[in-house]
């Protein structure tokens, strides 16, 4: 337990996991890809691990290494091979894409993009976390950077995503009570700022609501094949039935 809280980080099992970071993108990132990794480092270690208690360590690789996560940087989401291997990599771990040229197209940094995707990966590796929240009708996805998507703050010089807080997810909290972002704008449980969503479940149908109708409107306009919003819907049945299918096909 950390603060009273459950210990999320590698599947609840205590361990630190490596994730391989490699960049197969041609586009430029905008930033010198070293000093993004060392950043994004540092992200974890002095911003995300004294609150979720999600330790990992990033290494930069040519390609997927056994027995450890990755972070992959493409091109565009239909970039071939991009697909290929959907929120997991070829070991069956988590898996984290950051689509470079859609990005930098969007108007956004490939930094707070990437550090999106890592904090999230981290906090819900799986991801199929769930919780009720202040409408009873409703299940809200664990996704720890979405409902503040539009913020950001400096390390080591270079901008990385804001994300929420564990209190952000419990109810109970009353308003101002507790801090419920890095950046201490969200104000009250299950907020979405403006320029932020939020995946639910209901009636058995995932769907996103939105702060505003321009963020809606932006949100629709994106390519989001392949990014872990996308992965959410294909239930954990599905998963499994389909994996059981390419055993049985495997010669």
């Amino acid at each position: 337990m950390a603060n009273g809280r459950p210990t999320f980080s590698a599947f609840n099992q205590g361990g630190v996991p490596t994730i391989a970071c490699f960049n197969q993108a041609s586009t430029p990132l905008g930033v010198n890809y070293d000093a993004l990794i060392g950043a994004m480092q540092s992200y974890v270690d002095k911003h995300i691990v004294p609150i979720w208690n999600t330790p990992a360590k990033l290494v930069k690789t040519s390609g997927f290494v056994k027995n450890a996560w990755a972070m992959v940087f493409l091109d565009d989401a239909d970039a071939p091979g991009a697909l290929a291997y959907h929120d997991l990599t070829p070991s069956g771990l988590p898996l984290s894409k950051v689509f470079v040229r859609t990005t930098i197209k969007n108007g956004d940094l490939v930094s707070v993009s990437a550090s999106h995707e890592l904090v999230e990966m981290l906090v819900d590796p799986a991801i199929n976390m769930m919780t009720s929240g202040p409408d009873s009708k409703l299940m809200y996805a664990y996704e720890s950077a979405d409902p503040v998507e539009a913020l950001s703050f400096g390390v080591d010089g270079i901008p990385m995503s804001d994300f929420v807080y564990p209190a952000y997810f419990e109810v109970f909290h009353k308003s101002g009570s507790a801090q419920f972002d890095r950046l201490n704008k969200v104000k009250k449980p299950f907020q979405i700022l403006s320029g932020g969503y939020q995946i639910i479940f209901k009636n058995g149908k995932y769907s996103q609501v939105f702060a505003s109708a321009a963020k809606k409107g932006r949100f629709a306009k994106e390519d989001r094949r392949g990014h872990r919003s996308e992965q959410r819907p294909l239930s954990q049945a599905n998963k499994l039935v389909r994996s059981k299918g390419k055993e049985l096909a495997k010669p």
